[in-house]
């Protein structure tokens, strides 16, 4: 069902034609002006944005507003919907350390956080820091990291006030209540504290968005006299800074990609210079834990593409000494490994699925926890003790609300301690879960999780809302969501397709969707929904494409490719200029995103791949659906300007006469809205634009035409 016309004449920006050139290839941008000069001081404070590229957003909002104007109560009714899914008065299971246990609380009608705490022997919260009275004022506001000290007085913590993940860090005395006159700015949001609690470890921001710098700062000193602890100057690699569970060890992780590189500070001795754990060499990827003398350390060197658990001395870390404990099994894929004192955990997905496996010690029995369903998503939640035998997880499914669960290493016995909580109901036999396999066109078998109610007739005709992402090894799981139940009730059936580039089917499957292979993702995307419209759930045409991020790359390249597959489609803060995103190593994000994409700027081999998929550099007179980006202006990760560009040349190109919107939130970045309940609204808009898009039925107008 296409959208009604709205009498809003749509933004019609100059078209100012920049000629571009790189190895010999030619190729012109025409909206190029969109990209503020002053872009990176528009990311710190939005005011500073040039006028004519704001009044050109603001005229794209007031345009996307016309056209769904009609959708406007359906908006609202779709925000009270998820709203009420969602209990306000909520709060996460305390977790234990030491004399407190710690927790994060909601209050009813509240945005923000609130960071608490709770003595074991007895005793109401107390309440540490109060997001939605630290938000008072604010335009923007988003709590990053909060790290309380081992000593448990202080706690450090992160404050974003524009939306661009530039954060200040912050400590408080949790004896006296006050805020001190510490303030680091410029600093990635993660921190962590030494042995002594009074030594806090931190990763400092370049101008370009890099974190660069690990910096050691001791609590009552001003930040300039902060001590550089490691560098990485190669634009490529990003620095971050984390403790093993034991609290023995800071870990210093340099990353691109593909490639790691540790270094360990001792936490007792907070001021000793760092040590290599194993030296950087390109597809190496390592991460590191410990128990008594040992580091355990996930590996997927010597061919092990999957992973492999290795041991190695602490005084002695290096591959030279690293003794194998776990082999490397093709197509079981470990994800995470977790080493407590007299346990080590990891969590694996084979086939799709994920389990938790514990290992008595180093080299004892094991058992594993896993669950029968077709489709379901599980983690690990390690906590702060490493003298346990507890260990932490939570389960969900399409059809089960989340789970947490207390689980006795020795004992074996299971304690569920919080069922996630519908206060508006939800009867998990009102649905149906599955998982079914599309075959690409080089025969690979596409996983498609798909959840939908039990009513909805399964005849080719019900729309679908169909999801992907694709990138960086991430996996989308097949966990519960309150949202998605709006959609499901209005006869909607929802799909995710586990796509290459992510892990769903292990490293091969990441491997297989990037750079030479990157249009693999595509492929399957497009398999998957010929695959839904042949198996007879829906019809050609029916189907509603979203993805957010590299996951909106997706969507684009996907709308350039099979337009006439989708009743519409749906983008969050979409990457989407790939190829003169990946060509400006100034961008934030550019120089690590070559070992993902490949580096144009030396290959024009990786320059006319990229140019063969590039969302924005493929746009050409097709029939494309209707299509919604969503993006915020000071986002760091996927540029205000790309999202922009490309609904403008959507608009210049497409034959269909449908609208091409774009929302931009003025005030928000990658993440969108920062509240709690704020963000529910860019949900709503996208799902009233599925609704309108595919001709979903409310719930009442179901009920109505029964009575008729």
């Amino acid at each position: 069902m296409a959208l009604t016309r709205s009498t809003h004449q749509p933004p019609a920006p100059d078209r100012i034609e920049v000629r571009l050139e790189a190895h010999g290839r030619r190729r012109a941008d025409e909206y190029a002006w969109m990209r503020a000069e002053n872009w990176q001081q528009v990311m710190r404070d939005p005011a500073t944005l040039a006028e004519p590229i704001r009044a050109h957003l603001e005229a794209e909002n007031a345009y996307a507003d016309a056209v769904l104007a009609d959708t406007a109560e359906l908006q609202e009714t779709l925000l009270a919907e998820m709203r009420g899914r969602i209990k306000e008065d909520d709060s996460s299971v305390p977790t234990p350390h030491g004399p407190y246990a710690y927790s994060v609380r909601h209050v009813q009608g509240g945005e923000y956080p609130l960071v608490c705490r709770s003595a074991r022997d007895g005793g109401g919260d107390e309440v540490l820091l109060d997001g939605n009275a630290m938000a008072e004022g604010c335009d923007f506001f988003n709590l990053g990291a909060a790290e309380h000290s081992p000593d448990h007085r202080l706690l450090a913590y992160a404050v974003d006030l524009a939306g661009s993940e530039f954060y200040t860090i912050r400590i408080k005395d949790l004896v006296s209540g006050t805020t001190l006159a510490d303030s680091i700015a410029n600093a990635s949001g993660g921190m962590v504290w030494a042995a002594d609690s009074s030594t806090l470890f931190y990763t400092l921001l370049d101008d370009n968005h890099r974190s660069y710098a690990v910096m050691r700062h001791r609590v009552g000193t001003p930040s300039d006299d902060d001590v550089e602890v490691y560098r990485d100057d190669d634009p490529a690699y990003f620095v971050s800074v984390s403790s093993t569970l034991s609290g023995a060890h800071i870990v210093i992780r340099s990353n691109d990609h593909e490639t790691v590189e540790l270094h360990v500070v001792d936490a007792l001795a907070p001021e000793t210079a760092p040590r290599l754990v194993s030296a950087r060499r390109s597809g190496h990827e390592y991460g590191l834990e410990h128990v008594g003398d040992r580091f355990v350390i996930l590996t997927n060197n010597q061919g092990a593409e999957d992973f492999r658990i290795v041991t190695a001395p602490v005084d002695a870390p290096g591959e030279e000494h690293w003794e194998e404990i776990e082999p490397h099994r093709p197509g079981r894929l470990i994800l995470d490994v977790t080493a407590f004192a007299g346990h080590l955990v990891r969590l694996e997905r084979e086939s799709g699925l994920p389990r938790i496996v514990i290992r008595e010690g180093l080299t004892g029995a094991e058992h594993a926890i896993a669950f029968d369903e077709e489709a379901y998503g599980l983690g690990m939640s390690p906590g702060y003790e490493h003298q346990t035998t507890t260990l932490r997880f939570s389960y969900s499914s399409l059809t089960t609300p989340a789970q947490v669960f207390d689980y006795d290493m020795v004992t074996r016995a299971r304690v569920l301690r919080k069922t996630q909580e519908v206060p508006s109901g939800h009867d998990p036999s009102h649905y149906i879960a599955r998982r079914i396999m599309a075959t690409a066109p080089d025969g690979e078998s596409v996983p498609i999780s798909l959840f939908h109610h039990r009513d909805t007739p399964i005849d080719g005709t019900a729309p679908v809302h169909l999801y992907g992402y694709g990138s960086y090894g991430i996996s989308i799981p097949a966990a519960f969501n309150t949202n998605r139940l709006s959609l499901a009730d209005r006869g909607i059936i929802c799909a995710i397709a586990h796509v290459r580039g992510g892990k769903d089917k292990g490293y091969a499957w990441y491997r297989q969707g990037k750079r030479e292979h990157k249009v693999n993702t595509f492929t399957d995307f497009v398999a998957a929904a010929e695959h839904l419209i042949a198996a007879g759930y829906t019809g050609k045409g029916r189907i509603v494409a979203e993805g957010g991020s590299a996951g909106g790359l997706l969507i684009g390249a996907v709308a350039n490719r099979a337009p006439e597959l989708f009743a519409g489609m749906v983008a969050f803060v979409p990457f989407v200029d790939v190829l003169n995103t990946i060509l400006d190593a100034s961008l934030p994000l550019t120089p690590p995103e070559w070992t993902e994409w490949g580096n144009p700027i030396e290959s024009a081999e990786a320059y006319d791949l990229i140019a063969s998929y590039s969302p924005y550099d493929n746009v050409a007179p097709r029939p494309y659906p209707p299509i919604l980006a969503i993006a915020g202006l000071t986002d760091p990760r996927v540029t205000y300007w790309e999202p922009a560009k490309w609904i403008a040349r959507l608009r210049a190109h497409s034959t269909s006469g449908q609208p091409m919107l774009m929302r931009m939130n003025m005030s928000a970045g990658h993440a969108g809205a920062p509240g709690r309940f704020e963000r529910l609204r860019e949900f709503a808009l996208a799902y009233a634009f599925t609704i309108r898009v595919t001709g979903a039925h409310n719930p009442a107008d179901k009920a109505e035409a029964a009575s008729t």
